[in-house]
């Protein structure tokens, strides 16, 4: 069984920052690659941002500029540096692991920007 831990959602005014954190644990091996999806209402999930293993890293060119995703290998960890957020941004944002030929998903954290 895999388990996650997404934190760091919340309510946020325009322009403002958030860093949500995502910790993975349990019966997974060689994560390949970790990520940050999202999923607005009405809108179809879409990759915010990814990290392999290496470091190389992916951004939607919605948030290139503004988001930064980072990652502790050791701990199964990655982060995702929220800054200037938009209205448009909010979403409910999932972590994603990537781990052979699996897809691997947290329960999801909602994050919403408005004054």
């Amino acid at each position: 069984q895999v388990q996650f831990v997404e934190l760091g959602g919340g309510l946020v005014q325009p322009g403002g920052s958030l860093r949500p954190p995502c910790a993975v644990s349990g019966s997974i091996r060689s994560i390949y690659a970790m990520g940050w999806y999202r999923q607005a209402l009405g809108k179809q999930r879409e990759s915010v941002a990814v990290i392999t293993r290496g470091g190389s890293t992916n951004y939607a060119d919605s948030v290139k500029g503004r988001f930064t995703i980072s990652r502790d290998n050791a701990k199964n960890t990655v982060y995702l540096q929220m800054n200037s957020l938009k209205p448009e941004d909010a979403a409910v944002y999932y972590c994603n692991a990537a781990a052979g030929n699996t897809d691997y998903w947290g329960q999801g954290t909602q994050v919403t920007v408005s004054s």
